[in-house]
């Protein structure tokens, strides 16, 4: 049997409320202003963006110190497209990876991208289910 995740989410009042996490800490999470919060935290949706480029760029920040890479910089960028009916869910996400650097090896971190992408990260296998997923990586040699 897998490892399981308790999360507690205490509500704070209007449409705040505060969630815990397995590292000890706590997020809060709240609706925008027009959505009758008062826009002082994450938003549910959102947060599962940062969720999934946050488990690939700790794989491949993984795989860039097993593989010795040089990166001086390195960031994902989650462009999400929302359905317009309820209720709305992501249906096609662009994932950009951007690395930067003079000394770049483009063949070793594309191989980065493609593990995490197709073998280790758990949050990539659960919006493949439900989402379209395009996979981009951008080099800055500059």
């Amino acid at each position: 049997m897998g490892t399981t995740n308790h999360i507690s989410t205490k509500w704070k009042g209007g449409m705040a409320f505060e969630s815990n996490n397995p590292s000890g800490l706590d997020l809060t999470i709240d609706a925008a202003p027009e959505d009758g919060g008062e826009g002082k935290g994450l938003r549910p949706k959102a947060l599962m963006l940062s969720g999934l480029a946050g488990c690939s760029g700790l794989d491949v920040a993984s795989l860039i110190k097993k593989m010795k890479l040089e990166v001086d910089d390195f960031s994902i960028e989650t462009i999400a497209n929302l359905t317009d009916e309820h209720p709305k869910y992501y249906d096609h996400v662009v994932i950009e990876y951007h690395f930067y650097g003079p000394n770049l090896n483009e063949e070793k971190l594309q191989r980065a991208i493609d593990l995490s992408v197709e073998k280790y990260c758990g949050v990539m296998e659960m919006f493949r289910r439900f989402a379209e997923l395009e996979i981009k990586t951008i080099f800055h040699k500059a």
